[in-house]
């Protein structure tokens, strides 16, 4: 009896455990066939239009857009100097002053040999006055001579005739060498203005002014200093100052080969000034024209202006030179391109599944790429990893982190 009711109760719990057990795996295979059944999230971008613009950053170091070391034209000593290291001159504004006595000397020489020639002159033209009134007495005499042996031949005798005539010539001769005497003081005048000017340029080189408007960066020569003249650019005396034009700089900068067909007068350049944190506006300048046949690139020239003299001449900069510029082009990340050696495709997603599309590019940036062809605006394709996936797998899309910060759908 006893183990008729513990068969029993054995039995009942056997059959219990088996119905749980099928409970739960009906319930398992539920849950499988639940998930297999929702579809995997990827992440897209949008295709959308932008402005790309393709730049070539370049280090190049600032110059002053001319720079020179003021001369002395002529010797002397300083007599005074009126600026210094750092002041701001204007074009034609007095730099220095040299004592030059033997060139006041010289202009006190000159005048006297000018007021002498003056004299000459005078002295050169009464001698013609003179020579033209004894010619003009000397003809007359020889004429009235010649009207009487000619209406009375016996009258005059014949020496008394040739004996004016001979006077008349003589008298006209003279009359020639005193032209000549006053032409030649005219010229004696000439040439005593002339050492007179040049004399006077010389000791207007005393005074030394700014050639243009600019920065003292040095000065070499104090009151009293001995100084040469300055025969050349590229000379071994001393100059008085050195003179930077600082309000407009200089940026010369190497262009690849492959960049010069590309470089245009005028462009706009934006120049990083990593030193000052700060980008400054520029423009292509000038150009060279040629390849260096060393380094393969092409000497180009940055305008930066610089009215405030915030930048100062010896700072390093990156000048951004825009190559190719797109307007509303057709773009994607450069993330949703694959790439093998027949094709440039990318994973798209068309009514919910995956197609994969080949498309043409154009314009490369560091994170964006022009499409040409493949593609239309507001299409979307995949961003992340694309090893799992397979073409007409339907997916669900989550919008990249880059596009949902810049607002796009």
């Amino acid at each position: 009896m006893r183990t008729t009711i513990l068969d029993a109760w054995i039995l009942a719990a056997v059959t219990l455990g088996m119905a749980l057990a099928g409970v739960g795996c009906s319930g398992t295979r539920a849950a499988d066939n639940q998930a297999t059944a929702a579809p995997p999230t990827v992440a897209v971008a949008r295709v959308a239009r932008a402005d790309l613009t393709q730049t070539l950053s370049l280090a190049a170091e600032f110059r002053p857009f001319q720079e020179i070391d003021v001369h002395a034209k002529v010797a002397g000593y300083v007599k005074s100097i009126a600026v210094d290291v750092g002041d701001r001159v204007k074009a034609g504004q007095l730099l220095a002053v040299l004592e030059i006595p033997e060139l006041q000397d010289e202009m006190r020489q000159d005048d006297a040999t000018v007021r002498r020639s003056g004299e000459e002159i005078r002295r050169a033209k009464a001698d013609l006055e003179r020579a033209e009134s004894a010619h003009q007495v000397a003809h007359l005499a020889s004429t009235r001579l010649a009207s009487v042996i000619k209406d009375r031949p016996n009258l005059v005798a014949q020496q008394d005739v040739d004996d004016a005539t001979a006077r008349d010539r003589v008298a006209e001769a003279q009359v020639a060498t005193a032209q000549a005497a006053l032409a030649s003081a005219d010229q004696q005048l000439e040439v005593s203005k002339a050492t007179q000017t040049k004399t006077q340029t010389l000791f207007a080189y005393s005074r030394i002014t700014a050639p243009f408007a600019g920065v003292i960066t040095h000065r070499y020569a104090d009151t009293g200093a001995m100084i040469q003249a300055g025969t050349a650019s590229q000379t071994q005396t001393m100059p008085i100052v050195r003179l930077s034009e600082n309000r407009l700089l200089r940026l010369t900068i190497p262009v690849p080969e492959s960049a010069v067909t590309r470089i245009r007068l005028g462009e706009p350049v934006n120049v990083r000034v990593q030193a000052l944190g700060r980008t400054y506006p520029g423009k292509i300048a000038r150009f060279a024209g040629r390849l260096n046949a060393d380094t393969r690139t092409m000497e180009t020239e940055v305008d930066v202006a610089n009215a405030n003299l915030e930048l100062i001449p010896g700072m390093y900069a990156y000048a951004d030179i825009a190559l190719d510029r797109i307007t509303g082009a057709l773009t994607v990340p450069v993330q949703a391109l694959d790439r093998d050696e027949q094709r440039t495709s990318v994973m798209a997603v068309i009514g919910g599944k995956l197609e994969r599309r080949a498309v043409k590019t154009g314009l490369e940036l560091p994170d964006r790429v022009e499409i040409t062809s493949g593609l239309v605006e507001n299409d979307l394709v995949v961003v992340g990893s694309r090893s799992q996936l397979k073409a007409g797998t339907s997916v669900a899309t989550k919008v990249s982190d880059t596009q949902a910060a810049e607002g796009k759908p």
